[in-house]
């Protein structure tokens, strides 16, 4: 439960010694443009100039402005200090080990690898090597998911007994052949957002049973749910990619037996608040408000990613986190090998 999740929780604000330190730019790349949010990760990374020097990208077709190099190259880039890697989801764990294994901390997007036992020992290498492997799970720095955790972790919602989260989209045919070709579907590819933010307030669930009722015959898991089981909570996930008003439904609701907290739409900062007793600045009963939002949905991953190269602070998801994650994904999506 929560306050066994207090190293998540507490966001990192733990400082330890690094080689990183001093302030300045810090140099970063990219291999792999194939990824749905690789391009905005360039963008981002770009933009954040005060923190970031990209120094180039490897792929067939990169970026204007961006020098194409080959990945040995980019790893070879005197000071290099960190790699986001976006690439088929096929390639993303291996290239992630080589980065690692070239000494460098590591952006990996989401979910990560197709095969757990290929994702725990990248993850643990990195660990081992004392690097760093964010994963890219936007939701982590969206400011009504900060506020979340921070309810949470504070007692505001007491004792959590449910958790209800829906992500869904109208997918377009290149969208169903990219789903059709993961044997996790869409709760897989999309999902695994969800997954991340109820494992960080909740941890690993002790069962997970997994759902999947298509709604073509052309082997697209394009309609799934999963119940997370905990001692005292359950948690329902649902991904749906026909559904032609998903984004506007998509939702995360947290419910304890002192509160409730609902963030609709997922990333709008739009958050209904109901307390039984006022905490903090927020009064007993229901309030609805609304969060700050950055126009950039990546900007946070990348400018905390810079404070840990620069030894400031410890990432607030570790190793054990990140690989318990990815197993409570591939037993919602169906596809666990274990």
């Amino acid at each position: 439960m929560m306050k066994r999740r207090a190293f998540i929780l507490a966001c990192g604000s733990t400082a330890f010694a690094s080689a990183a330190g001093g302030g300045g730019r810090l140099k970063i790349g990219q291999i792999g443009t194939e990824h749905a949010h690789a391009a905005g990760k360039m963008e981002a990374m770009r933009s954040l100039t005060e923190l970031w020097e990209v120094v180039g990208v490897v792929a067939e077709k990169g970026y204007e402005g961006v020098p194409l190099l080959t990945e040995e190259k980019l790893l070879g880039t005197p000071d290099l200090k960190a790699v986001a890697v976006e690439t088929r989801m096929t390639d993303s764990c291996a290239t992630a080990l080589r980065c690692i294994q070239a000494g460098k901390h590591v952006h990996l997007d989401k979910p990560g690898a197709l095969k757990h036992a290929e994702f725990k020992a990248m993850r643990l290498e990195a660990e081992k090597r004392g690097l760093t492997v964010q994963m890219g799970y936007m939701l982590r720095y969206n400011p009504a998911f900060e506020l979340l955790f921070q309810a949470v972790r504070g007692g505001w919602l007491g004792e959590i007994t449910e958790i209800d989260a829906a992500m869904g989209k109208l997918g377009d045919a290149k969208q169903r052949g990219i789903l059709g070709a993961l044997p996790g579907g869409g709760l897989f590819e999309l999902g695994c957002h969800m997954i991340d933010a109820v494992t960080t307030i909740l941890g690993k669930p002790q069962g997970v049973t997994a759902f999947s009722t298509p709604t073509r015959d052309d082997g697209v898991k394009d309609n799934q749910m999963a119940v997370l089981q905990y001692a005292k909570a359950t948690a329902v996930v649902r991904v749906n990619h026909v559904d032609p008003f998903g984004g506007p439904r998509r939702r995360f609701n947290v419910t304890g037996t002192e509160g409730t907290f609902e963030i609709v739409p997922m990333e709008s900062g739009k958050v209904n608040l109901s307390l039984t007793t006022a905490k903090g600045s927020y009064k007993k009963g229901t309030q609805s408000f609304q969060l700050e939002v950055p126009k950039d949905r990546y900007a946070g991953e990348f400018t905390d990613l810079a404070k840990v190269v620069r030894g400031e602070k410890k990432l607030a998801w570790d190793a054990a986190h990140d690989i318990s994650v990815h197993e409570t994904v591939m037993r919602a999506s169906g596809v666990w090998e274990g």
